[in-house]
């Protein structure tokens, strides 16, 4: 999602909230981590796209004002839909998460996911919401490194998890969905295709679901049951193989090597590289070229 297209984001921008870091995961999903602690007020006010919020330290003396009995804490959770109006009063330390979608994206979550119009899901506006499951897995997110590729590809994984829950608990429709088996044979050999093909470039989570003509949350768990891991973590065994074999194959530069296997820099990729295998890259080219 563009940044101009995300007026919550902007508007944090014009106060005294600092910005520690932000990224863009894909398919419509935006995150930011954010901190205040200087006295003042924020509106929203129609925003035009969905955020949930999760405050990660303080926020004890943080209320909206139309709630004035509410107050905030670690893993209070927020939801503000795209249509919704708002009125805080900052005071007190505070750091929090935020992750922004798009609207059309959770419209078409109903589809894909309930087999529901989108008109007759609509998003609750929540303040200072509990939910353990919601608040851990905001938790996962706001620890992932954005500027690693996998760490965004994680990320993506994590923040359609979080849509899915939202479409299931908090649009007035509760319904459970069960997911039985894996993929069928040729899907599974239509995404491995699809997963080689493009090791050197970005994919989503939602890419490879539209290919199947899956939902995200469908998806994830057929792909699971398929593989043994989650599409992230796949994606990032094969892209370790494909180095390998190019440390193996040669004496190419390490940085070209990590671009040809979608890592964001030589760097990146030793760092991977060392985690999984407990060696660096130029360790395993000399043991190879034996």
């Amino acid at each position: 999602m563009p940044r101009a297209t995300l007026p919550v984001y902007d508007t944090l921008t014009q106060t005294r909230a600092e910005l520690e870091r932000n990224s863009s995961l894909g398919d419509g999903l935006s995150v930011a981590l954010w901190q205040r602690n200087q006295l003042e007020d924020t509106v929203y006010s129609r925003p035009g796209h969905h955020t949930l919020s999760l405050y990660l330290e303080g926020g004890f003396d943080i209320r909206r004002r139309d709630q004035p009995g509410l107050r905030g804490a670690p893993d209070k959770l927020c939801i503000l839909p795209a249509e919704h109006e708002s009125d805080w009063r900052v005071s007190g330390q505070i750091r929090f998460l935020h992750l922004y979608f798009a609207p059309d994206r959770f419209d078409a979550l109903a589809l894909t996911l309930l087999d529901r119009e989108a008109r007759d899901q609509q998003l609750y506006d929540r303040t200072y919401m509990d939910d353990p499951w919601l608040a851990a897995v905001c938790r996962q997110l706001a620890g992932l490194d954005w500027d690693d590729p996998h760490g965004r590809l994680a990320g993506n994984a994590l923040g359609h998890e979080v849509l899915a829950h939202l479409m299931l608990t908090q649009t007035g429709r509760r319904r459970s969905v069960t997911v039985k088996g894996g993929l069928a044979p040729a899907q599974r050999r239509r995404v491995q295709e699809l997963i080689e093909a493009r090791l050197d470039s970005v994919l989503t989570v939602g890419e490879l679901a539209a290919e199947l003509a899956l939902s995200e949350y469908h998806f994830a768990r057929m792909f699971r049951a398929s593989f043994g891991q989650p599409p992230h973590a796949w994606i990032l065994q094969r892209r370790l193989v494909r180095a390998r074999e190019a440390l193996a194959g040669g004496d190419q530069a390490l940085a070209d090597i990590a671009a040809s296997c979608g890592f964001a820099s030589a760097s990146h990729l030793a760092n991977r590289f060392r985690a999984a295998l407990g060696v660096t890259p130029g360790e395993y080219r000399r043991w190879a070229g034996r």
